[in-house]
């Protein structure tokens, strides 16, 4: 599921220290690394070799920080618009992930300050691991997958069961925010959690694969809670289904609801306290 990562630095974040611990992981190590840096257009030529220069360094510094495998990294540095070369690249090498730091913008400011990896999560339909500047990435001990009826959800708990079937450190977290669920029926019991209708399938995958994992479902708004019990279990990972729901003739239309932070996906990217993994696939 995740032979081809596209790793997209601008030499800032933790977004390196994200890298590293994923290299933990088995099934992450196994995959074909291409790390790209691009450099924005310049005016002159003695500006284009500095950042030239500038961004063979920062590559240079990702290989030696990472201890990356020689014979599965590829390294780009190009010259564009930033945005738009990120996803031009991930189409070019069939990317099955993209890593990105982020600033966590919020609603607006996220246009107004032209956000790179906001504008690839709106305009790819490949999934995105985004790390903000301002958390702290810890070894990946800790991973939530976020739970309900849709497809995009069902292939997040299939990636994310992926990542952790042959990695032992982790503990898998089953969430299932229900905003119908009356207050008054909190908090359930463990069996009540474990025979969820939404729960339980998951529970049975996990238990195949030989995957730890517990069970928790809670009331209210779904991107607040979900934020919440991040912050509760002390996550280090968080896996959502983030569904494209865009007619292909639009995907270069920019969808404003989308960017303007309406959607629990973009909720979530900008108020959780762990890396975000946003799962979705094409038509998915």
């Amino acid at each position: 599921m995740l032979e081809k990562i596209l790793y997209a630095d601008s030499g800032t974040g933790p977004t390196q220290d994200m890298l590293k611990v994923l290299m933990d992981i088995p099934a992450i190590k196994k995959a074909a690394i291409t790390i790209l840096h691009v450099i924005p257009p310049q005016i002159t030529a003695d500006a284009v070799t500095a950042k030239w220069e500038e961004g063979g360094k920062i590559i240079a510094s990702i290989l030696e920080n990472v201890q990356l495998d020689p014979s599965k990294v590829s390294t780009m540095l190009r010259q564009g618009d930033p945005k738009d070369t990120v996803c031009q690249v991930a189409e070019e090498i069939n990317a099955d992930l993209i890593i990105m730091g982020s600033r966590g913008l919020k609603r607006l400011e996220a246009i107004l300050e032209n956000s790179v990896s906001q504008y690839v999560f709106q305009l790819t339909n490949r999934p995105m691991l985004l790390v903000k500047d301002d958390i702290y990435v810890k070894k990946i001990k800790r991973v939530m997958v976020a739970l309900d009826k849709s497809a995009a959800a069902q292939y997040a708990l299939d990636l994310t069961l992926f990542l952790l079937r042959d990695y032992p450190d982790a503990e898998l977290f089953l969430a299932r925010v229900n905003p119908d669920l009356k207050p008054e029926l909190l908090p359930l019991s463990r069996t009540e959690m474990e025979n969820n209708p939404i729960l339980a399938p998951a529970a049975e995958k996990a238990k195949r694969m030989g995957v730890p994992y517990r069970c928790i479902v809670t009331g209210g708004k779904p991107g607040e809670q979900i934020c919440n019990l991040v912050e509760e279990n002390n996550i280090d990972l968080l896996v959502m289904g983030s569904p494209d729901r865009r007619p292909s003739v639009a995907k270069s239309l920019p969808d404003l609801d989308r960017l303007l932070g309406t959607s629990l996906s973009d909720y979530v990217r900008v108020n959780a306290s762990c890396p975000v993994l946003l799962a979705r696939k094409e038509g998915g």
